[in-house]
């Protein structure tokens, strides 16, 4: 009787661990990173995000440029100008400095905007790409690589690149 219960325990704890390797979930990992630098649409949006940040550039630059002009130009008149002239020219001084400020801000927000916008169809569009590689291969579970310690398993990172198109 011993010898049969020892046995049924030895079959029980063989089957239980066989099932538990059959009920772990097959992952996989993709670099998305490496999908994001190189894919088309990504190198367009950060051009035009560029070309926005440039224009951006120019007109800050041009707006500082005349408030120094003007700082240098009030700043030699000051002691030929009554006192009322000068605090006039000290609020507008005052005022064009608040308005550079705001138009960064304001820019810089419009950037950030303009990203979000930009970015959301690309990242949506390769998440759905990895989702669909990862079913199709049985894959559970599709990881990023860039947080993960190991990558020793199956990449996919080629399988959704060809599916994007390059």
């Amino acid at each position: 009787m011993m010898k049969q219960f020892r046995t049924f325990l030895i079959a029980a704890v063989a089957l239980l661990g066989f099932q538990t390797i059959n009920a772990q979930a097959k992952t996989a990992h993709v670099d998305v990173q490496e999908i994001m630098t190189k894919m088309p649409a990504v190198l367009d949006a950060q051009n035009q995000l560029k070309k926005l940040s440039d224009t951006y550039s120019a007109e800050y630059k041009t707006m500082v440029d005349e408030y120094q002009s003007k700082i240098k130009k009030y700043d030699a008149e000051a002691a030929t100008v009554t006192d009322a002239v000068n605090q006039t020219r000290q609020t507008e001084m005052q005022d064009m400095g608040k308005r550079i400020g705001d138009y960064q801000e304001t820019a810089q927000k419009d950037l950030q905007k303009k990203e979000a916008d930009l970015m959301k169809p690309i990242t949506d569009k390769v998440k759905a790409s990895i989702q669909k590689v990862g079913k199709a291969k049985g894959f559970q579970y599709v990881f990023n690589a860039a947080d993960l310690l190991l990558t020793d398993g199956p990449d996919i990172t080629a399988d959704v690149k060809k599916d994007l198109g390059f």
